[in-house]
């Protein structure tokens, strides 16, 4: 399998559909091709082919999928270099990964530029790789080669390059658009308003839809006001969001529900969402929304709410196709043992979407590839029926005078208030306890008046006494990664100082 085939058949079979949308600028399948066809050849010219590494720093856009496409087409891999980094974290990743090539533009030109210079690295513009030149196809590559580096997040240390291979990729976005999953076709239009430099951005929306040969619609950012006005000029079918996207729409959305746009489909992943954030979401715009779950090391998608199977509000459905998921003893790291359906442990996942291994750590790959299985650090329950339930992630669980608490159970109570529009539950060190719980709440733009005190005696009454929270911390909103995920290790540090006072 060569990932860069996912677009060239697209584009011979639909060769005058329109494939991209983004701001004033509309490519067909076949003007697609074309522009990718002329970098790649002029990248050939500069020595890049197979065994060769080009990084990526880019915004949402389309010369982003010109400049994957296009390495991909010279037998090269794609090193995916974040475009919210600074100059030496950008470094950082282009030493480690021995890149050879970086491309850039727009407004992160410059950073990219000084990281590029900082190790004598050549950083150009896709404007530099125009020359009309003709391309040369290589052979197609093996496809457990190398052929996208994603970076991780670096929530420990320095971060890490997860290797995904062509059979990961075109896996991934084979299963996605079809196998009673996303259920794609010529006719849908995505829209892509979260990162493309992330592994939900560039699998499950950009990959999946040039697949499908649909047409994918970009967004430079997330700005709510701005997607529901695209959302009705394009015709968009199919949106894919982080919880927190899906909050922000909400709130623009609840006073004025009138003429909503109509989707097909709706997808929910990167974090769990708060099963009262997607009841209110599909009442108001008529959809379902469907949760799922991945990491940059499964491709990313491991399990759906698939449409051909009950879909279960509060899970994330069942193990794609090709892929098994199972739940292992936490405290058991140099071997897997499986527990038992309603069991909770940590999640597991083996099959097709699971990477190479880390980009020069041996050891980290050893740590979470065990008996052929890796080990995701969240953890979850499996009914006997299959299906799956995130409960926390394995260094989030709070152990409170020896009791486990998991804040994602917490924060599903929490959502329930009528004034609070997210919630997000975090460990404090405390001498007595061991751990304290500490809630961070944004409230509704529509809420009434409420304090610490009108939460805490409200949390007392639906939650057991070792699981409500005893402080309370006002956000106007949470602090968010890249991808939109919310970094938790932020407010776990906010957490050590003393409790806000309610607004």
């Amino acid at each position: 399998m060569w990932l860069a085939d996912i677009l060239f058949e697209s584009a011979a079979r639909h060769s005058g559909k329109v494939a991209l949308v983004c701001e004033d600028r509309r490519l067909t399948y076949g003007a697609l091709r074309a522009e990718i066809e002329k970098v790649a050849a002029n990248m050939q010219a500069l020595g890049i082919g197979p065994s060769r590494r080009v990084a990526l720093m880019l915004e949402n856009g389309t010369d982003f999928v010109i400049a994957y496409y296009a390495v991909l087409a010279t037998g090269a891999s794609v090193i995916s270099v974040s475009a919210l980094l600074t100059q030496d974290e950008a470094g950082y990743i282009l030493r480690d990964s021995a890149a050879d090539l970086l491309l850039s533009g727009g407004r992160v030109l410059e950073t990219a530029r000084n990281a590029a210079r900082g190790i004598g690295l050549n950083a150009l513009q896709l404007a530099d790789l125009d020359h009309d030149l003709l391309y040369a196809a290589p052979s197609p590559p093996d496809g457990r080669s190398e052929a996208v580096v994603m970076y991780t997040s670096g929530t420990t240390g320095k971060p890490k390059g997860a290797v995904l291979t062509h059979d990961n990729l075109v896996m991934n976005a084979l299963v996605s658009a079809g196998h009673g999953m996303f259920n794609l076709t010529p006719d849908d239009v995505l829209l892509c308003c979260i990162p493309l430099f992330h592994a939900s951005g560039q699998s499950c929306l950009l990959n999946t839809g040039l697949l499908a040969g649909a047409t994918v619609v970009i967004m430079r950012q997330f700005v709510a006001e701005a997607v529901l006005g695209i959302m009705a000029s394009e015709q968009v079918t199919f949106f894919l969001g982080v919880p927190t996207m899906y909050v922000g729409l909400l709130g623009l959305v609840r006073p004025n529900s009138a003429q909503l746009p109509h989707l097909r489909m709706a997808v929910s992943g990167g974090a769990p969402i708060p099963v009262a954030v997607l009841r209110e979401f599909e009442t108001l715009f008529e959809v379902d929304i469907y949760e799922g779950y991945g990491l940059t090391e499964t491709s990313p998608t491991s399990c759906f709410n698939q449409p051909d199977f009950e879909r279960r509000p509060g899970t994330i459905g069942k193990p794609i196709w090709g892929v098994d998921v199972e739940i292992a003893k936490i405290d058991v790291e140099d071997r897997i043992e499986l527990m038992s359906p309603g069991e909770v442990g940590e999640l597991i996942v083996r099959g097709h979407n699971v990477f190479a291994g880390y980009l020069n750590q041996p050891e980290a790959t050893r740590a979470c590839m065990v008996d052929g299985w890796f080990r995701t650090g969240d953890i979850a329950t499996k009914c006997g029926d299959g299906y799956v339930t995130i409960v926390d992630r394995k260094k989030d669980m709070i152990i409170r005078g020896g009791f486990n608490v998991y804040s994602r159970e917490v924060e599903e109570v929490l959502n329930t208030h009528p004034a609070i529009a997210l919630a997000a539950v975090v460990g404090r060190p405390d001498d007595l306890f061991g751990e304290e719980i500490v809630a961070f709440v944004q409230l509704r733009a529509d809420a009434t008046v409420v304090s610490s005190a009108d939460l805490l005696e409200w949390s007392k009454i639906k939650m057991a006494k070792y699981k409500y929270p005893r402080e309370f911390h006002f956000v106007e909103s949470m602090p968010l990664g890249s991808g939109g995920k919310m970094l938790k290790r932020n407010l776990a540090e906010m957490a050590l100082k003393k409790p806000e006072k309610s607004p």
